[in-house]
């Protein structure tokens, strides 16, 4: 079955805009209220957190009212990382998490997701039955009354615990003494835990991004924008910058030169130090087929391999936990550390890799020559409709012929997003200005038949 509202990321949209409406928040909760709910004669719990979005306020408390109407309590922790949320989730032995927030994008959408009760987003079945639930009305007379309706407690310190979760993920032999680390919280869900964990492990830390207004998440600022982070490490000659996104599940650095690291980088140098240490399961690291053979190159070099996904943090821990592997995750910066944590999470992935800098006591520009990307091209085009590309004549022959040419010295990768109108070309190779050219002419094939 195709799902109608989620998408590969759970529900998302502009607010205030079908389906990111109060009335469908409601909808949800009830819900997902029902779906976790299980036979026994005991209080459920969901767990309901968010980033630092304006709309955030009214989706909070549509989430509150359906859960609650299904006599289901519900425990608010505020803003607060997405992975926070799950460790919260899992931590309190709630039924279930909510996270209300739009990850990356622009302050004005937003979004709902779940994590079951121990930490892992929802399954594909999960989202299906919350679906039907919500299409075809079938709560609409379950309601239960007088003492079977739920509450409503607010967590306080749910920061404090995170920031102890977090602390715990790194070596206790190690600390960051010596460290200026510049830190954009993207003025979003890590403004307040992010520069507090760097802090308390020893870091002189430059925090920007940490002053949130309800519409400056990720405005010109975090992982989406690192080149802000990079003048900075510059002009106050840093030893490296780190950048979360808006709910800080993703991270991405630049080196102590302003050079970016990107979520491949991170996972070569993660994953060949693991291999080094024995810790690396399988000697495997899982991403998704956005990754760059750059990654798999330096994989097979250090005595590893990659094992590639569709697109999105979810399918890489699906693979993960099929197959029993510890790390993987996207070109992006969501990283997934299976040995600490249960969903990408920006935090933690940079404690990993500090511990590894403070161990090896190298720069971090010298431990990112561990691989070397090849040259990558992304074309974003923006259409009407998320049409089947195989029955677009014009637009297949194009693809075709790109591929062709390429053969085996680089690939073509076309998909849709998950949670925008767009197609995204990809196109890796060994020449820059060529794949350039080819990136534009797929473009450029779906913008005439396709194009918004």
């Amino acid at each position: 079955m195709e799902k109608k509202l989620f998408g590969t990321d759970g529900v998302r949209g502009i607010a205030n805009i079908e389906p990111m409406t109060t009335e469908m928040a409601m909808q949800l909760g009830r819900a997902a209220a029902f779906v976790f709910k299980d036979d026994t004669n005991r209080r459920h719990r969901v767990v309901i957190g968010k980033d630092t979005r304006l709309s955030g306020y009214m989706i909070e408390n549509a989430l509150v009212a359906g859960i609650c109407s299904m006599g289901v309590d519900v425990l608010i922790v505020g803003p607060l990382p997405t992975p926070g949320i799950a460790f919260i989730t899992s931590s309190m032995r709630a039924d279930a998490g909510v996270v209300i927030s739009a990850s990356h994008n622009p302050y004005q959408d937003n979004g709902i997701k779940f994590f079951s009760s121990d930490g892992y987003k929802l399954p594909d079945d999960l989202e299906l039955k919350i679906e039907d639930l919500i299409i075809n009305h079938r709560l609409d007379e379950l309601r239960p009354i007088a003492d079977e309706v739920g509450k409503a407690y607010r967590i306080s310190d749910a920061i404090g615990r995170y920031v102890v979760f977090l602390k715990n993920t790194f070596p206790k032999d190690l600390d960051l003494k010596g460290l200026r680390i510049v830190l954009d919280c993207a003025n979003g869900a890590g403004y307040k835990v992010a520069p507090a964990v760097l802090t308390e492990l020893g870091a002189e830390v430059i925090p920007i991004g940490v002053s949130p207004n309800g519409m400056n998440i990720n405005d010109g600022c975090g992982s989406m924008h690192p080149e802000v982070m990079a003048e900075k490490v510059c002009e106050y000659r840093a030893d490296l910058g780190i950048a979360l996104d808006g709910d800080a599940d993703r991270v991405i650095f630049v080196d102590e030169k302003g050079v970016e690291v990107d979520g491949d980088h991170i996972m070569a140098l993660c994953g060949t130090e693991l291999i080094k240490t024995g810790q690396l399961e399988k000697k495997t690291v899982v991403a998704t087929v956005m990754s760059n053979m750059g990654l798999d190159i330096a994989m097979k070099k250090a005595g590893g391999k990659v094992v590639r996904t569709a697109v999105g943090d979810r399918y890489v821990v699906e693979e993960m936990l099929k197959n029993g592997y510890n790390l993987g995750g996207e070109q992006s910066g969501h990283m997934i550390f299976f040995d600490h944590n249960t969903t990408g999470d920006g935090i933690l992935s940079a404690l990993q890799v500090l511990a590894i800098i403070q161990r090896s006591g190298k720069k971090l520009s010298e431990l990112a020559q561990v691989m070397t990307s090849l040259p990558q091209v992304l074309v974003n085009v923006r259409v009407r409709k998320k049409a089947d590309l195989q029955k677009i004549t014009p637009i297949k022959e194009v693809i075709d012929q790109v591929e062709t040419e390429l053969g085996d010295k680089g690939r073509v990768l076309v998909r849709y997003s998950g949670t925008e109108p767009l197609l995204r070309v990809m196109i890796e190779g060994e020449d820059q200005s060529r794949i350039e050219t080819l990136a534009e002419q797929v473009a450029g094939a779906v913008r005439e038949h396709l194009g918004a």
